[in-house]
C-alpha cells in the first residue's frame, strides 16, 4: 500500500496541518524566514504528522488540539534533523543540500533553536501542557540516546540490551510521543488509552529503526550505499549478533576493522560479508517482526476504523520499505 492510500482518512486534515505548520515557522527576520521557507518546500513524507492525526482520529474527530500536536511533533522533528546535520557534518538531507551546507553551522544551530522555541510557544499558547510534557520527555530521551551511542562507539562494547535502549531513546521516543500526543487531543483525559498509544508508537519506532539498520548491510537491493553505520563506528543489531556468534579471534579481528580500518571500503565490505554469513540479517529481521507484532496486538485492542486500518498499513509500510 502507498502512503497516499494510507493518508486517505486524513487527507483534508493534512492539508489544514500544512497551512498551520507554515504559519508556525514564519518569522519577521528575513534570513530566518528564507531558511524556514526552504525547509517547508523540501518537506519529507510527513510520516510523523500522519501518525499524530491518525492516532487522534481513532478516538474522535480531529480538533484544534490535534493540529497543535501534529505541528508540535513536526517542529521538534525538523529541529532535531537540522541539529543532527550539524553534529554529523552532513551536507545532504532528503536529496537536497542541508541547512548547514547552504548557510553554515552557526545559522543551522540557531534555526534549530528557533524551531524548538516555536514548538514550546505553540503548546503554551494553546494551553496544551500535557502535550508539552510528552514531547519534552521525548526530546530529553533523544539527546540521551545519541550521547549513549557516542559513548559506546568509543569502546565498541554494545550488548543487545544497550542497542535496544539506544534506538528506543533515539528514534522510538519521538514516534511514541507522536502517537501519545495525538491520543491526548481526543481521548478526553483517558490516561490508559494515552499510555497504550504511546506504547504502540514505541513498538512501531523500534521496528522502524531496526529496518533502517538492516539497510546498512544490504539485506535487500535498495540502491543505497552500504556500510555507513560501520564507517561511523555504530554498532547495530546485525553486527552485535554476528559478533556474539563469532570465535574470540574472529571477534577481535572484526572489532579491529570497525575501530581502525572502517575508512577503507574493502574492509567495510569484509564486515558486511561477515554479518551476512553469521545469520545477523535474519536474526535482526525477526527482532523487527517481533516488535511489529507487539504493535499490531496493541492496535487490535482499539475500535475498528479507517484510521486504525491506516496505522496498521503504515506499520507494514515502514517495516517493508525499500528506502
Amino acid at each position: 500500500m502507498s502512503l497516499d492510500t494510507i493518508k486517505q482518512p486524513i487527507t483534508q486534515e493534512l492539508d489544514v496541518f500544512e497551512g498551520r505548520f507554515r504559519d508556525a515557522v514564519r518569522s519577521h527576520v528575513p534570513l530566518l524566514d528564507k531558511v524556514t521557507w526552504y525547509i517547508v518546500q523540501r518537506k519529507g513524507k510527513q510520516v510523523r504528522p500522519m501518525i499524530v492525526l491518525l492516532s487522534a482520529k481513532i478516538f474522535g474527530p480531529i480538533n484544534e488540539a490535534s493540529y497543535t500536536a501534529a505541528a508540535l511533533v513536526e517542529l521538534i522533528h525538523t529541529a532535531t534533523l537540522v541539529h543532527d546535520d550539524v553534529v554529523d557534518d552532513a551536507n545532504v538531507r532528503r536529496g537536497f543540500f542541508s541547512i548547514n551546507a547552504l548557510w553554515k553551522n552557526k545559522i543551522a544551530v540557531l534555526v534549530g533553536d528557533f524551531l524548538l522555541s516555536q514548538a514550546l510557544l505553540l503548546t503554551v499558547k494553546n494551553k496544551q501542557y500535557k502535550m508539552l510534557e510528552v514531547l519534552n520527555n521525548a526530546v530529553k530521551e533523544m539527546a540521551e540516546g545519541e550521547l549513549l551511542q557516542m559513548e559506546k562507539a568509543r569502546r565498541l562494547d554494545i550488548k543487545e540490551e544497550v542497542y535496544f535502549d539506544i534506538i528506543r531513546q533515539k528514534t522510538a521516543s519521538l514516534i511514541a510521543a507522536a502517537c501519545c500526543a495525538g491520543a491526548v487531543s481526543t481521548v478526553d483525559g483517558n490516561e490508559e488509552l494515552e499510555n497504550k498509544m504511546r506504547l504502540f508508537g514505541e513498538k512501531t519506532g523500534m521496528a522502524f529503526q531496526i529496518r533502517d539498520d538492516l539497510f546498512d548491510f544490504g539485506d535487500d537491493d535498495v540502491g543505497k550505499p552500504l556500510g555507513i553505520d560501520i564507517k561511523e563506528k555504530k554498532m547495530t543489531l546485525p553486527l552485535i549478533h554476528a559478533l556474539s556468534q563469532a570465535s574470540w579471534s574472529e571477534k577481535r579481528r572484526i572489532i579491529n576493522i570497525v575501530k581502525n580500518e572502517s575508512h577503507r571500503n574493502e574492509k567495510v565490505a569484509e564486515v558486511i560479508q561477515f554479518v551476512r554469513q553469521s545469520g545477523g540479517i535474519e536474526y535482526t529481521r525477526q527482532a523487527m517482526y517481533r516488535y511489529r507484532q507487539e504493535a499490531f496486538d496493541i492496535l487490535d485492542t482499539f475500535p475498528d476504523s479507517p484510521a486504525r486500518e491506516s496505522l496498521r498499513e503504515l506499520l507494514i509500510y515502514v517495516t517493508e520499505r525499500k528506502k
